[in-house]
């Protein structure tokens, strides 16, 4: 659903103006004695919102919006509500026309009080979607673990009621690069809307170097649409042709092969209208994300299959990954924490939901089945399988752990990184190098592995050994398992971005392997957001 951004900003501007000239309040008294109207409006507006009573009652009803000197405060929340739709927040929550109504109405006390309590409730609710974001995570998918950190409301108030209101207005969206990205794409997608798109898809499954013809045609004006091409008058899929579809392939995370394949035309023949979608999903869940990063921290987008280390806003090391696999079990979840240490050599201890459901049913079949596996009872001892019958247990009463000790074929590879956490999910080595050369890579348990663990390792070390490689080897050689702490413990953001900013600046997209923000977006679309086609 889409709507054109074509409102008039003058008529609620007149009002705020006309309001500060004293068409609020008839009695000179109401500046230094608030009157018992509207005290009790005030009072019977904020029965349901216990911040706002108490805000207005700490500071004996003093108004913030009503007063005679309160005209650039009115001001500076009704333009502040007008770019609501910027932001990708649903414009109907916050009815600028209805506060302006009120603020006109205004001329008594109680309807006073009344425009005072509208305003406040309508700046909180704008502050806290702006801030925080509209929906709360973990209720619209629970592998988000994220608890974005709401601001008290009073506190909130008496911030605001404390400061320059404009500035304090424009503070309120989130400080990151990454969200004003977004914004500006936002904002340029918009007028690729309103002028009708990137033209007609792309028509065919394949079509390589050296073809000509309509569907060539058509993959030129789409190149060219989306700004990958200079305008040519071409028909024959050439070198810029084939350097723009590269470029493109690049921007969204496909294999730069030149070759616009089915995967890379149905990325393509996206509309506009997907991307602002997506784009949109983003802000929201930029306002999800901790206000403080770290300067130096460990980035996973699962949908982008990399992990990073960022130091000072640019990237300091960058490997493949690969991360869970789309099933009910497997999908990675999203949440934050702190690397504390690595083990070297680890022990794989296998998670009893993959122990019973997986490998019980093989050792039903075959007792000797996952040798390199060991049994452990519950005093921490190796258990025999020799005459042990199976198949008396279920996933309910096996009794047993079962770990792979250190060793080249381990399943976590030669190194592991931690930061504790309820989810059990960590950053590891995997022998299972293959998987790196895929396109799409989920298809561990949940995990995220690494295609350079070894030079992920060093990067961390660095920080607390000249000779980072050397100590890793020496420790490694031992064949022991060991834990080495790091110095430096580093925040991990393990995040779900189809739309990021890519390390030119742009917007890149990703494909939404779990389906996760064609869900949000459905419920923001529930909570009033609409896309906007802006012309002009």
């Amino acid at each position: 659903m889409t709507s054109d951004a074509m409102r008039p900003k003058g008529m609620w501007l007149a009002a705020a103006l006309a309001f500060g000239m004293g068409l609020f309040g008839a009695t000179g008294e109401a500046e230094a004695t608030e009157s018992l109207a509207f005290k009790q409006a005030i009072a019977e507006g904020a029965t349901r919102d216990r911040a706002v009573a108490e805000f207005y009652k700490a500071r004996d009803y003093d108004p913030i919006w009503t007063g005679r000197d309160d005209a650039a405060r009115r001001k500076a929340l009704l333009q502040a509500l007008e770019t609501a739709g910027d932001h990708g927040l649903p414009v109907s929550r916050y009815d600028v026309d209805a506060l302006d109504a009120l603020f006109r109405s205004a001329k008594d006390d109680r309807s006073r009080g009344r425009a005072e309590v509208a305003a406040s409730r309508m700046f909180l609710d704008f502050a806290e979607d702006l801030q925080t974001g509209i929906l709360t995570p973990g209720q619209v998918i629970p592998d988000i673990k994220r608890q974005p950190q709401r601001r008290d409301r009073q506190a909130q108030l008496d911030a605001f009621a404390q400061s320059s209101p404009r500035a304090y207005l424009r503070a309120l969206q989130p400080k990151s690069p990454e969200y004003n990205a977004l914004l500006a794409e936002k904002l340029r997608l918009e007028r690729v809307l309103g002028k009708g798109g990137w033209g007609d898809s792309v028509p065919g499954k394949k079509i390589e170097p050296g073809e000509s013809g309509a569907q060539v045609v058509a993959l030129r004006n789409r190149l060219i649409a989306m700004g990958y091409l200079r305008r040519s008058a071409t028909q024959t899929y050439d070198a810029d042709i084939q350097k723009a579809v590269q470029a493109f392939q690049a921007d969204h995370g496909l294999f730069t092969d030149g070759v616009a394949g089915a995967g890379t035309l149905a990325e393509l023949n996206a509309p506009v209208e997907k991307r602002l979608e997506q784009v949109i999903v983003a802000m929201e869940r930029e306002r999800w994300m901790p206000a403080e990063r770290g300067k130096r921290h460990v980035l996973v987008n699962i949908t982008d299959f990399h992990a990073r280390i960022i130091a000072g806003g640019k990237v300091e090391f960058q490997t493949r990954s690969v991360v869970g696999a789309n099933d009910k079990d497997r999908r990675t979840p999203e949440f934050s924490d702190v690397m504390e240490h690595m083990i070297i050599n680890p022990t794989w201890n296998v998670p009893r939901s993959i122990a019973t459901k997986e490998y019980l049913p093989m050792l039903k079949e075959d007792p000797s089945a996952v040798r390199h596996l060991k049994l452990i009872d519950q005093r921490g001892q190796v258990v025999s399988r020799e005459g042990m019958d199976f198949s008396e247990y279920t996933t309910a009463n096996f009794p047993f752990d079962m770990k792979q000790p250190p060793s080249n074929s381990n399943a976590l590879g030669l190194v592991k990184f931690m930061f504790p956490n309820p989810h059990n999910i960590y950053l590891h080595d995997t022998p299972a190098k293959s998987l790196f050369g895929r396109e799409t890579r989920a298809f561990s348990h949940g995990c995220i592995r690494l295609n350079d663990p070894f030079d992920f390792a060093y990067a961390l070390l660095a920080r607390q050994t000249n000779d980072p490689e050397g100590y890793f080897h020496s420790v490694l050689r031992t064949g022991r398992e060991t834990q080495v702490n790091l110095q430096e413990p580093l925040p991990v953001h393990i995040i779900y971005r189809t739309a990021l900013t890519g390390p030119k600046g742009r917007v890149e997209f990703r494909r939404d392997i779990y389906g996760r923000d064609a869900r949000i977006f459905d419920e923001l679309a529930k909570a009033g957001v609409v896309l906007r086609a802006v012309r002009g």
